[in-house]
């Protein structure tokens, strides 16, 4: 299956508060276990960086989370609203929170992904992620619990 087209006009824009109702139904048409309204708002209030990819007229193709911490970078969530993915904005998406916190003084970036969710896993390894270790029980799943495979990307050579 090829990449569709890119939409026309998109953009980088810092993830503001007031944005979080069009963030939250992206967020639950793509995980089965969404953030809440109040885990976007703790993580502005908390400085984490936030960004979107928005078309053209302003509405908000993907968008990603991630917490710094001295000098390594938290990847804590990425997702591209339905409609548009297959067109390279999660690649975008990751690249850009790659320069970003690189230019915040991260030196590695680290995230976890379900081993169910072997998309995100293509697009990381793409990217040079490495798998560096696996969290038990660590996502909630429908009657249990599913591991976290721990990964990680130098950010000096990204």
């Amino acid at each position: 299956m090829s990449a569709l087209p890119r939409p026309a006009g998109t953009r980088f824009v810092p993830l503001d508060a007031a944005r979080i109702p069009e963030i939250l139904r992206i967020e639950e048409a793509v995980y089965p276990f969404p953030w809440t309204a109040g885990n976007f708002a703790d993580s502005l209030r908390n400085g984490h960086s936030a960004w979107t990819i928005e078309d053209g007229e302003g509405v908000v193709l993907a968008y990603a989370v991630a917490m710094l911490c001295v000098d390594e970078a938290h990847l804590l969530n990425l997702a591209v609203a339905p409609a548009e993915q297959r067109r390279g904005l999660g690649a975008e998406m990751l690249a850009w929170m790659m320069r970003t916190l690189r230019e915040y003084g991260a030196r590695s970036l680290l995230l976890e992904v379900r081993p169910s969710n072997t998309a995100a896993q293509r697009l990381y390894l793409r990217t040079g992620f490495s798998a560096i270790g696996r969290r038990r029980g660590y996502y909630p799943d429908h009657g249990g619990r599913e591991d976290a495979i721990v990964m990680r990307v130098p950010l000096e050579a990204a």
